[in-house]
């Protein structure tokens, strides 16, 4: 039974379901990816200002990043949430029931996939519902709301965190939708995501006229008939290669672990008898442990020397992000799994099981009766996910795949929500197309209940927070026991973002141009 308190953030969310509904939509269509948000970010910014919220673009040196501020009152708890908004490159999808892109646009702009649009909507959604009770009953405290983009490269939260953002908070909500079973509808209990290191490795081919000594008879280095070096092209192919053959040498054959590899730019497209002069190859590596990554990190280190000194250049490497593993808070998530348990699972209607048949059907299935995964509208406790979820895991292991929230668990007692995103079933072996659950993360009927559940359930832990100084205490010493004495405790794991956000680089986005506006990579035709 919801006190009257959260009954005041329920209203709220019911009356504003359509806002937030149009909200989620908006954000979805925006698509932007990584470090160049500059839209969504701009959205967030207006709204969180017309709410009476203090706001500071660029947070962290970040231009698409934002802290904001409200406080109700003198003292009071400060207590934490965040929207991240960064979409995917090669996953535009519009929000109809066959594949094809949205409007204007090609396959390879800018999609979302998780979605963050509606990560971010629920989180804002709990923000003004937790506003709204403390206003009308009268209750001190302040809230944090924390725009964080990039997360897909694992960006901003641990130069948010670096810089000081997240000191003095008493608790910080971390929600995302459902993406792997069996965190559907519940919330983390111990393995929290791993670390994570990314960097840019960028060769530049400056000097290639000392490649070889210049024959006579050609007064040009670029002469056709000359022997060109080797270049940055070159260099990023041998890197490519040797970190592909290296990899069982990297790190040891147990626990869940991964290494990424994204090409940003390559030559620039110069076909002439001229040398690549710049190349750059992303690698993001997904570890339970931060010395884990340090030893991956060490290898493809060795692998951009050698290659930049075979393709005659030189290396330079720009830091994306490193991030810390998650650290667990039970008290924080008996808090978060009883609120959400009281407003109950997500709930799909009929509106939205015809347009999850008609997706079925034009994938080339018979549709069903009910056609979304039964675990989408299923609690599962955090203990027996947790059961379930380390049955593939070795005992050692603490931590498992990769999120950047987890660099929040070290400033304050963290909790990490998870609620079903919509989720089609299947014939036995039948894998869905990803436009599937792109597409399904754009359809407000189908996302939308997903939102509402997760706004209430993230405004009744923040409100109980708020009003609870027991379990507060009881969420803080825990902390302080994980972290052996709290922020600079003995087992406390300081930031480790020594660099400024990579925004300089290459990154996928939008641009103008005498076409209009586009994604960087044009659309056939042109």
């Amino acid at each position: 039974m919801t006190n009257i308190v959260e009954q005041t953030a329920t209203h709220w969310v019911d009356e504003n379901a359509a806002d937030l509904s149009k909200w989620t939509s908006e954000i979805w269509h925006k698509g932007e990816t990584a470090w160049r948000e500059y839209e969504s970010a701009a959205w967030y910014v207006e709204r969180l200002r017309a709410e009476g919220f203090e706001v500071e673009e660029g947070s962290g040196g970040m231009p698409t990043a934002f802290a904001a501020k409200w406080s109700n009152g003198e003292g009071g708890p400060v207590i934490g949430s965040y929207a991240e908004y960064d979409a995917v490159p090669g996953n535009c999808q519009a929000a109809s029931t066959v594949k094809e892109p949205r409007a204007g646009l090609n396959e390879h702009a800018g999609g979302h996939t998780d979605p963050h649009s509606a990560l971010g909507m629920s989180a804002f959604g709990g923000l003004l519902a937790t506003k709204a009770a403390m206003q009308a009953h009268n209750i001190p405290g302040t809230l944090k709301f924390f725009g964080e983009p990039a997360e897909k490269v694992r960006g901003s939260k641990p130069i948010h965190a670096a810089k000081g953002y997240y000191d003095g908070l008493d608790a910080m909500i971390s929600f995302h939708p459902c993406y792997m079973l069996p965190l559907c509808n519940t919330v983390n209990w111990d393995t929290h995501c791993g670390a994570a290191y990314a960097m840019v490795y960028r060769f530049v081919c400056d000097e290639p006229e000392t490649w070889l000594k210049r024959a006579d008879g050609l007064p040009i280095p670029q002469a056709h008939s000359a022997v060109r070096a080797p270049g940055a092209n070159d260099a990023l192919f041998y890197m490519y290669n040797a970190s592909k053959a290296l990899r069982d040498s990297m790190l040891p054959h147990m626990g869940g672990w991964s290494i990424s590899e994204a090409i940003l730019t390559a030559g620039q497209a110069t076909a002439d008898n001229l040398p690549a002069r710049l190349a750059e190859i992303q690698y993001i590596i997904r570890v339970p442990t931060v010395e884990m990554a340090e030893q991956a990190t060490l290898i493809l280190d060795r692998n951009a020397e050698a290659a930049a000194k075979l393709a005659h250049c030189r290396v330079e490497k720009i830091w994306v992000s490193k991030s810390r593993p998650g650290l667990a808070n039970h008290a924080m998530a008996e808090l978060v799994y009883g609120k959400l348990a009281a407003v109950g699972a997500p709930k799909w209607g009929e509106r939205a099981k015809e347009i999850a048949r008609e997706i079925q059907a034009n994938v080339g299935l018979e549709p069903m009766a009910e056609p979304f995964l039964p675990d989408c509208e299923k609690l599962i406790a955090p203990q027996e996910a947790e059961r379930i979820l380390r049955q593939d895991l070795p005992p050692s292991q603490i931590n498992y795949t990769s999120d950047d929230y987890t660099d929040m668990c070290w400033h304050a007692p963290t909790a990490r929500l998870y609620i079903a995103r919509p989720m089609l079933t299947g014939p036995a072996g039948f894998a869905y197309p990803d436009w599937v659950m792109n597409a399904l993360g754009g359809i407000p009927e189908t996302i939308d209940p997903m939102v509402v559940c997760a706004s209430k359930t993230i405004a009744h832990s923040m409100l109980e927070l708020m009003q609870n100084a027991e379990l507060r205490a009881a969420t803080r010493k825990e902390f302080e026991e994980r972290t052996g004495g709290g922020v600079g405790g003995t087992n406390w794991i300081p930031p480790l973002a020594d660099y400024e956000a990579p925004i300089g680089l290459r990154w996928p986005e939008y641009v103008t141009t005498v076409r209009g506006r586009e994604w960087w990579i044009p659309s056939a035709g042109y």
